[in-house]
């Protein structure tokens, strides 16, 4: 009876070491020796970072042939222009950030660089991985906080990991590899904490250490851009369930169920004044909800027949967007009632930049299209020197 006794007791002991989420098992990497050749940062820097102002005159275009140019809106002029310096790059598959009027670009074959707003010259360039084994940056924002630079990679051999450089001179502060391989949403910087979503993972990392606050398992990927409204943590799966999450311990405080047609929330989503707004795609009834971001409850509903809402962005108390048939439209934020409605002659595939006066600027595949709201007009005010058939999409981004 002892020795079965005895017995017992180890195989709870066992049950519940093992059982336990193996968070304190993994390693945060902050050397580049104890990773493989394929997950290693190599960095050169050019010259010295600095502070630089910002050239208000001009708009940064990620062209959707993988080059980034800013271009001069009163002289209708390209500055300058950065590549990847390695071929297989003719994408554009991020976004670019602007901290202290440095830009940082990262390039879809694992390539980052730092330049000058003003100029385009070089403060440094590091590359995550190698050219044999390339590790691949899709869908990426460079998060740009507290002197680092954090970013999700997916590598060639399967593997993902997140990544925080120094903003310095792009040099590893720290990484950590992810427990599954399929990672393309961006990261979100939060109370000095990192949440990065990864398959059915949620990870919290102390921004300063990188090391593994919490972890949450669900049944579907979490397949939503995480974001916050101050005080909790939202983010979806690539179903049909919005979560809001306590940021400490990732507790579910409420969900949110789509209609059974709809689904993939995915970058569609953002806060403002503790609310939720966020777009549905679905088979036959594409929505633009907007939710109380404290309690889950539904505030409107808009909803658009037989075509998906692609992109949707705020400004001034405006939500912004167009659909897959390439209806662009406005909706006041209060009410989600249409204010404004037209499908262009040209199709959008960037984001929407809103200067100053009453227009609005988009990429489609010809060029940079500059949209008079009151006119309606379409201005080709940037015209590509070749076009592609393949097109993915473009970014842009107001230098301000």
């Amino acid at each position: 009876m002892k020795t079965n006794l005895i017995t017992l007791l180890f195989v709870f002991a066992v049950i519940n070491t093992f059982g336990q989420t193996p968070v304190a098992s993994k390693t945060t990497n902050t050397n580049n020796k104890t990773l493989p050749p394929s997950e290693q940062v190599t960095n050169k820097v050019v010259s010295a970072l600095k502070k630089v102002p910002l050239d208000e005159a001009s708009i940064l275009i990620y062209d959707y042939d993988g080059a980034l140019f800013s271009y001069d809106l009163e002289s209708e002029q390209i500055g300058w222009t950065v590549k990847a310096t390695s071929p297989f790059t003719e994408m554009c598959a991020n976004k670019v950030t602007i901290s202290n009027g440095v830009v940082y670009i990262p390039f879809i074959n694992g390539e980052i660089v730092a330049v000058d707003n003003q100029s385009g010259d070089v403060f440094w360039k590091s590359r995550l991985g190698n050219i044999t084994d390339q590790i691949v940056l899709k869908d990426q924002v460079p998060v740009v906080n507290n002197g680092k630079l954090y970013i999700t990679a997916q590598n060639q051999n399967g593997s993902s990991n997140i990544y925080a450089l120094d903003t310095k001179d792009g040099s590893l502060a720290w990484t950590y590899k992810l427990d599954t391989p399929t990672n393309d949403i961006p990261v979100l910087f939060f109370n000095n904490k990192v949440f990065v979503p990864s398959s059915t993972n949620l990870y919290v990392f102390d921004a300063n250490t990188g090391k593994v606050l919490s972890q949450k398992s669900f049944d579907q990927s979490m397949h939503s851009k995480p974001v916050t409204d101050g005080e909790n943590v939202f983010i979806a799966n690539e179903k049909d369930v919005l979560f809001a999450l306590t940021p400490d311990k990732l507790d579910i405080l409420w969900q949110f169920k789509l209609p059974e047609d709809q689904y993939n929330i995915k970058e569609r989503i953002f806060t403002k004044d503790k609310k939720l707004y966020f777009a549905a795609q679905g088979t036959t009834v594409s929505s633009v909800y907007a939710v109380d971001s404290k309690t889950g409850t539904q505030i409107w509903k808009r909803d658009f027949q037989n075509d998906n809402v692609e992109y949707i962005t705020e400004d001034s108390d405006n939500i912004w967007g167009y659909t897959k048939k390439g209806r662009l439209f406005q909706l006041d934020i209060n009410n989600g009632e249409i204010a404004f409605e037209l499908k262009p002659t040209t199709q959008p595939i960037s984001n929407i930049e809103f200067p100053v006066d009453d227009t609005i600027f988009y990429y489609c595949d010809a060029g940079l299209i500059k949209f008079d709201l009151s006119t309606k007009d379409e201005d080709l005010y940037y015209m590509r020197t070749s076009i592609k058939d393949d097109v993915y999409t473009a970014f842009l981004k107001i230098i301000r």
